[in-house]
């Protein structure tokens, strides 16, 4: 869902795992009570949306903390589509760091989190062409895997399945999919290739999830009829938490950084409604789940159980968590004699944490490295302390995936830490450690995943973990552990990372597109990097025969693992223009990498590893430039600076709060990064100082923003608005409306040629009202629009020019687009363009 609240600053709890996402949870007494709580509740949740910041964080929460419900939250797409507000990455590694936001939000809020192969291709106006570009079926066969795996008694969609092409078509697309698959889910013949591993599940309700942004104002949403809608008063106060529900879900809210989604909690009554679309018919409507059986009675053989589970919950001592270790034992010995197996996987693994979480029971496998190959032997420090009176013996250890079980028999004493080292041993056929959707190439709108079990996986799937086989009370208990890497900061103190498994060797690219205006040859560096001590190979950039690489393989030898090594290729392009991709490649014992290794490392976040090819996108065009001095002033964050450098140009990223006339005096042009007026709050007192810049002869270029929090009104010298309009429709056909105009001849012709072959989208966040002083040059349009004339606006101002662009640059200029550096070159060369003959714009 697109922002549709105020930006704020969090300003109340920061959670722990917010400075250091690795470190383990370690629950309080009050946490450990209202785990115990969840316990005794047997029902199920799911809500359903489409993007990663579309979840109800105030519904969930309230879902998982006060009715205690298993609450997930299925995303079908991980968000690749959108912008990014903390770094440059963008599709497929934004994605991965909207994944790994999500899964903080929900540990945070309680809840569980699930995804479809749905691949975000960016903003769709009806689901029409969402369905279509994902592949509807395979997408809907996500959905009911979902539901048969989570096995949800109720729905909740976020959107409304009844208006399709008032809002993004993925999130229409959403609800459609899981009106749909309410029934399919239930039926043999929809998609039986999951029988094997799921049976089928019929849900008992689903619902809409209204508020006053879907009505268009809080008046009549106030006004609308709720006759088929149930209320539930979400704005409960959790005493031993010391937060409200608003207040948790504020903290998860806030986890979305890269989308700018920080949310500060509120106090006080709170209602969400639900709008009952079909299933079983409500009565009195007092919950969610009215008449549906959410105690331990809907097991066979549970009734027991539960009427145990309300003793421990009775009797919980909060100074003395230990004291319901026995009842909690005899507990999961019950579980595990039911032959129902849906939930007594669940609750097996629930208790497992409540058991630990009383004893004080700490387990953990620290490696000695953070990365390591196939194959190799890591050493790990096993630590296993018991923090309280209850006899409990360490009886075995089985390292994964090696499936090796070490007999130890250790007691463990009351608060006397055992120390035990122990050899893991990698299989040679152990996966590397990566985003598993993004292993194999999938389309626009799909990614890949070949194996059934894996679909709906949340995070990256880590293969070494030890399991501690733990005697307590008697009763032989096993603790599944993912292998850490740790250290100590100077200033963050202790940190923590998983094992990682890498390839032998990684190489990197420095440059990811290489622009050749000319038969003029190019160096190309190329960054080796060592997965383990000693390696020795050849390297080689492979490019097509009509490209000349020189020399054709260099040698390299590497001593430590993780050294790096520079190495530098002539590249000479053919004389003919030409198009192309190649890759480096590191021969390692007659072995072939072609990875390179990118990490992506935040604070609120998992570190994450991605391996990618090694490539680098080369092209022979005709691009004239001239040599303008470029000062970038950086929004959201971009590559665009990057790719002007590869155009020639020299560019100086400038900081906002250090703009002053002398500063600007030595360049030509200011241009100012995406979202910059969204994002850069200095921007609002540089106005005048920026539209002088202009006055006395240069060029500014603003790039596209969005309509919503922008630092200032006035963001160009004369009036212009922001509007929502854009084509999201990258083939659509673009027409020049000022033909004559230097942007479109000088230095280079632009014709619709240009134009062929963008990526994701032309444009977005187009002006709608701007001032006569403008010149639109460009209307494009998606099929069955209206024209739209913002893309790209210029209007001179005093002896220079002022340039507004909503066109994606920052999208097509990383994907090696070359009409898109033909045009930014002709934009940032307009001033220049007035000392050459007949290149005005014709009256």
């Amino acid at each position: 869902m697109r922002k549709l609240f105020f930006k704020l600053f969090l300003l109340l709890f920061i959670s722990a795992h917010t400075v250091n996402a690795q470190k383990p949870l370690k629950p309080s007494s009050a946490e450990i009570y209202n785990q115990i709580q969840k316990l005794n509740f047997l029902g199920t949740v799911l809500y359903i949306a489409a993007h990663p910041d579309d979840e109800n964080t105030r519904l969930i929460s309230y879902m998982a903390n006060e009715v205690h419900a298993e609450t997930g939250y299925l995303s079908l797409t991980r968000g690749d589509g959108g912008q990014n507000l903390i770094g440059p990455q963008l599709r497929e590694l934004l994605g991965v760091i909207r994944t790994q936001e999500l899964l903080e939000a929900r540990k945070i809020d309680g809840g569980e989190q699930f995804f479809s192969r749905a691949n975000d291709f960016g903003f769709s106006k009806n689901p029409e062409e969402t369905l279509h570009i994902w592949d509807k079926e395979k997408v809907l066969a996500d959905l009911v895997w979902t539901i048969r795996k989570f096995q949800p008694d109720v729905i909740i969609n976020r959107f409304d399945h009844r208006s399709p092409g008032t809002t993004h078509g993925h999130h229409t697309s959403s609800a459609m999919l899981s009106v749909e698959g309410f029934e399919l889910a239930n039926n043999p013949a929809s998609f039986p290739e999951q029988l094997p591993f799921v049976q089928t599940w019929q849900p008992k309700r689903i619902f809409f999830n209204p508020s006053w942004w879907y009505y268009g104002s809080k008046e009549k949403f106030d006004a609308a009829d709720k006759t088929n809608m149930l209320s539930i008063q979400t704005g409960v106060y959790y005493p031993t938490l010391g937060k409200s529900n608003q207040e948790i879900a504020a903290l998860s809210r806030s986890s979305h950084k890269s989308q700018g989604f920080g949310s500060t909690g509120s106090r006080g009554e709170e209602t969400e409604y639900l709008e009952f679309l079909k299933g079983v018919p409500f009565k009195d409507k007092s919950s969610v789940f009215e008449g549906i059986d959410t105690s331990w009675n809907r097991v066979k053989g549970g009734k027991p159980i539960g009427e145990l589970i309300t003793d421990i919950t009775n009797d919980y001592d909060f100074k003395k968590p230990s004291a319901s270790i026995p009842n909690l034992v005899k507990a999961y010995t019950m579980i595990q004699a039911l032959d129902e197996n849906h939930w007594k996987t669940i609750k097996s693994e629930e208790i497992k944490k409540i058991i630990a979480a009383c004893s004080g029971l700490y387990l953990e496998a620290v490696s000695n490295t953070q990365e390591a190959t196939p194959g190799s032997v890591v050493k790990l420090n096993l630590e296993t302390i018991n923090r309280s009176a209850t006899a409990m013996e360490l009886v075995s250890v089985t390292t994964l995936p090696d499936q090796k079980t070490t007999t130890f028999n250790i007691n463990l004493k009351n608060n006397i830490t055992q120390n035990n080292a122990l050899d893991l041993q990698l299989p040679q056929s152990i996966d590397y450690t990566e985003p598993y959707w993004l292993k194999e190439k999938g389309t626009i709108g799909l990614y890949t995943v070949k194996e059934q079990q894996n679909i709906g996986i949340p995070d990256i799937i880590r293969e070494a973990k030890v399991i501690f086989n733990i005697k307590i009370n008697g009763v032989e208990i096993p603790f599944e552990k993912t292998v850490v890497y740790k250290y100590n900061d100077d200033v963050k103190g202790e940190m923590y990372n998983f094992l990682d498994i890498v390839p032998v060797v990684t190489t990197t690219i420095q440059d990811k597109v290489l622009l050749f205006t000319n038969t003029k040859s190019k160096y190309v560096g190329v960054t080796v990097k060592a997965g383990k001590n000693n390696i020795k190979g050849n390297l080689k950039l492979d490019l097509p025969n009509n490209w000349k690489i020189s020399p054709s393989a260099i040698p390299f030898q590497l001593e430590k693992k993780g050294a790096e090594q520079t190495f530098y290729f002539e590249v000479t392009p053919p004389a003919q223009l030409s198009e192309t991709t190649g890759k480096s490649i590191a021969t390692v014992d007659g072995i072939d990498y072609d990875k390179e290794q990118i990490n992506i490392n935040y604070d609120h976040i998992t570190k994450q590893q991605v391996l990618i090819t090694s490539e680098v996108k080369c092209i022979r065009f005709d691009l004239k430039t001239n040599e303008e001095k470029i000062a970038y002033i950086m929004g959201a964050g971009d590559e665009v600076p990057k790719c002007l450098a590869q155009m020639g140009y020299k560019v100086t990223l400038v900081k906002p709060e250090e703009i002053t006339p002398e500063k600007l005096d030595s360049f030509d042009v200011v241009m100012t990064g995406i979202r910059a007026y969204n994002t850069v709050k200095a921007l609002a007192n540089k106005q005048n100082i920026l539209f002088d810049f202009v006055k006395n002869g240069k060029t500014m270029i603003v790039q596209y923003n969005t309509n919503s929090d922008l630092v200032t009104s006035k963001i160009a010298p004369y009036p212009l608005k922001i509007s929502n309009d854009r084509v999201t429709e990258e083939d659509a056909e673009v027409r020049f409306l000022a033909p004559n105009h230097p942007a479109l001849n000088y230095p280079n012709t632009i014709s619709q040629n240009d134009f062929k072959g963008w990526k994701q989208e032309q444009g977005l966040y187009y002006p709608k009202d701007f001032d006569k002083a403008f010149t639109p040059i460009l209307s494009s349009n998606d099929k069955g629009e209206n024209a739209k004339e913002g893309a790209l606006l210029i209007a001179p101002y005093g002896k220079g020019n002022y340039i507004y662009t909503g066109l994606s640059l920052f999208r097509e200029l990383p994907e090696g687009v070359p009409g898109a550096y033909k045009l930014l070159s002709n934009l940032i060369s307009i001033k220049s363009s007035e000392t050459i003959p007949n290149q005005k714009m014709k009256p």
